[in-house]
């Protein structure tokens, strides 16, 4: 029975371990034999040792509490060798001289994981422009590669995970239908919402559901700008717009503008 048990478990390998990729790495932990591959001695240490590598409470509580199978190495090979499933989870950050994302993270991991294992799906996580899956794939004429976006607030990424919003995965295919199946399995919400469309059109949303989040804090912010300014109450007229069921009522506390990791770079 215990043979079946572990059989049954799927290997998957999270590359980086950010909030990210630790809270992805965690989420699958539960039914499945994850391992964390990252460059970082310290994380990797921590990773072994049960403790986060980013602050958040509910993946500590998660490593403290839960029956996890989840290890971290520095070694690549051991890393792909035999995973179903290779989520890229890098820093893409924004170049603001050169106006791209710094997408060298994931290029290496990409070749890598396709030159090391001939039959996993690499499901990239990192945020890339629009049109680099289908670059990629057309590189390394492959279909192995699928873009899926995240929708995670840092300090919340696990709870974002366990309870998220929707799931989307860039691909068709029967791994990618399995993948989503995996997020599924791992999260606590019913009934969640899950699509499958094009890599091209999934990075798509990622960009635009940030520029919009960031155009709406923007939108509340020059809102307090003038209620301020004509000595009105702020928050009168924000509950007055958000009892409109189409607006709604998020995102709108205005602060010094919008801000994070993800907004300001989308």
């Amino acid at each position: 029975e215990s043979f079946i048990t572990l059989a049954s478990k799927t290997k998957i390998t999270v590359v980086g371990s950010g909030y990210v990729g630790m809270s992805l790495s965690v989420l699958l932990a539960q039914r499945n034999d994850i391992t964390v591959l990252d460059i970082d001695q310290d994380r990797v240490d921590k990773i072994n040792s049960r403790q986060s590598t980013v602050s958040d409470a509910e993946i500590q509580l998660f490593l403290a509490e839960k029956s996890l199978s989840l290890m971290a190495t520095l070694d690549k090979e051991a890393a792909y060798q035999d995973a179903s499933f290779i989520i890229v989870a890098t820093p893409t950050n924004y170049d603001s001289v050169t106006n791209y994302f710094d997408t060298s993270s994931v290029d290496v991991v990409v070749e890598n994981a396709l030159a090391l294992n001939h039959d996993a799906l690499v499901v990239i996580k990192s945020t890339i422009p629009v049109g680099y899956t289908k670059f990629l794939q057309d590189k390394f004429e492959t279909d192995r590669v699928v873009f899926s976006p995240e929708f995670l607030r840092e300090g919340q990424a696990l709870k974002d995970n366990l309870y998220p919003s929707r799931i989307i995965v860039g691909g068709q295919c029967e791994a990618c239908k399995e993948f989503a199946r995996l997020l599924t399995q791992g999260a606590e919400k019913n009934d969640i919402e899950t699509l499958f469309i094009h890599s091209t059109e999934a990075e798509a949303v990622k960009l635009f559901a940030n520029t919009y989040l960031a155009m709406r804090v923007s939108f509340f912010n020059e809102l307090d700008s003038y209620s301020l300014s004509h000595e009105l109450d702020t928050r009168n007229i924000i509950n007055g717009v958000c009892l409109d069921g189409r607006i709604g009522d998020g995102y709108n506390n205005p602060s010094f503008g919008y801000g994070g990791y993800c907004l300001p770079k989308d």
